[in-house]
């Protein structure tokens, strides 16, 4: 209705213009002004319904799009200004369809990941309910201590769980703090190490360090002694009784590398491709995932270097970690 108001009202006024020249003209003039007034008029009047129908068309669609989720082409005006304006409708509705798509992505993965959660911390959780009935019925007192002892390994399972899911959560979130300086490997090693040397023996898993004398990179210290000793750990729990899990680093023009083999079975070719997703697990027998792959490919990433994993030429899981030089 404004439109067309508007309309009314440019043609009140151009009748009114027209009758003034037609007052002011010379009397040989007036019906020459006449007509060429009736004829800007009916110009006037075809062109401004033509374009109050497109406008109205376009309305109607954009209207079909907000209600009823259709996928509309505004590609059939050719008018200049209404093409413009239907070229931007376009890119705006294909551009609302991808940010759909893409929330409805989302949304399933997230859908899919706190089933992941609520089943990883079921678990344990589970199993800590079964061992408290045990510890209480528990007469001997070395028994009673054995049962303890599984309990406060469930316990310690869960914590380690949600911990690790809240940093994964930050680097999604990019709330993380990752600090930038020149890290030594050789001490970041002996970091991530020490608190696995203990279960090593109890592994009987060995343990070798072969750290290039003076290797660095920049990066985070305890971010990245935290992503290393995730996936030390995730070889050794893969590596059987007398086995041995090996860290190498070096150093070149072009980057830093950590490689981190074991002598476990590796990794089963249509896994490979899925080994850093969160909680998934392929062929029992070979090479698990959880979380902490996925925890330390994002604590590398965020620091701007890259995590890959295969199979080594002699079997077992191979890990390389690389800190690209920044200035080459």
């Amino acid at each position: 209705m404004g439109s067309v108001r508007t309309v009314a009202i440019q043609c009140a006024l151009l009748v009114a213009c027209v009758a003034l020249l037609a007052i002011v003209a010379p009397e040989p003039a007036r019906l020459w002004v006449v007509l060429c007034g009736v004829v800007a008029l009916a110009f006037f009047v075809s062109v401004s319904c033509v374009r109050h129908a497109q406008i109205t068309r376009l309305a109607r669609r954009i209207d079909e799009v907000l209600h009823e989720g259709r996928q509309i082409d505004f590609s059939n005006c050719s008018e200049g200004d209404i093409a413009v304006l239907s070229n931007e409708l376009s890119k705006m509705v294909s551009r609302l369809a991808r940010t759909n798509l893409l929330l409805e992505s989302e949304r399933n993965a997230l859908s899919d990941a706190l089933a992941d959660v609520s089943h990883q911390i079921r678990t344990p959780l589970t199993a800590a309910t079964l061992m408290l009935p045990k510890v209480e019925r528990a007469d001997d007192a070395r028994e009673r201590k054995q049962a303890v002892r599984e309990l406060e390994s469930m316990i310690e399972r869960i914590s380690w769980l949600v911990t690790s899911l809240l940093k994964i959560a930050k680097v999604d979130a990019g709330a993380i703090r990752v600090e930038r300086a020149q890290v030594d490997v050789r001490q970041m090693a002996a970091r991530a190490t020490d608190p696995l040397m203990a279960a090593m023996d109890l592994h009987d898993v060995e343990l070798v360090l072969e750290v290039e004398e003076g290797a660095s990179f920049s990066g985070d210290m305890l971010w990245t002694t935290e992503a290393v000793e995730n996936i030390l750990k995730d070889c050794m729990e893969h590596t059987p009784c007398g086995g041995a899990v090996t860290l190498r680093a070096s150093e070149d023009a072009l980057a830093t590398r950590i490689v981190i083999t074991d002598t476990g079975p590796g990794f089963a070719p249509d896994d490979l491709p899925r080994i850093f997703d969160r909680f998934y697990r392929g062929d029992a027998s070979t090479q698990g995932f959880g979380i902490g792959l996925a925890l330390a490919q994002a604590l590398v990433s965020v620091q701007g270097g890259t995590l890959s994993a295969s199979n080594g030429p002699d079997g077992g899981a191979r890990f390389v970690i690389a800190f690209p030089k920044l200035v080459v």
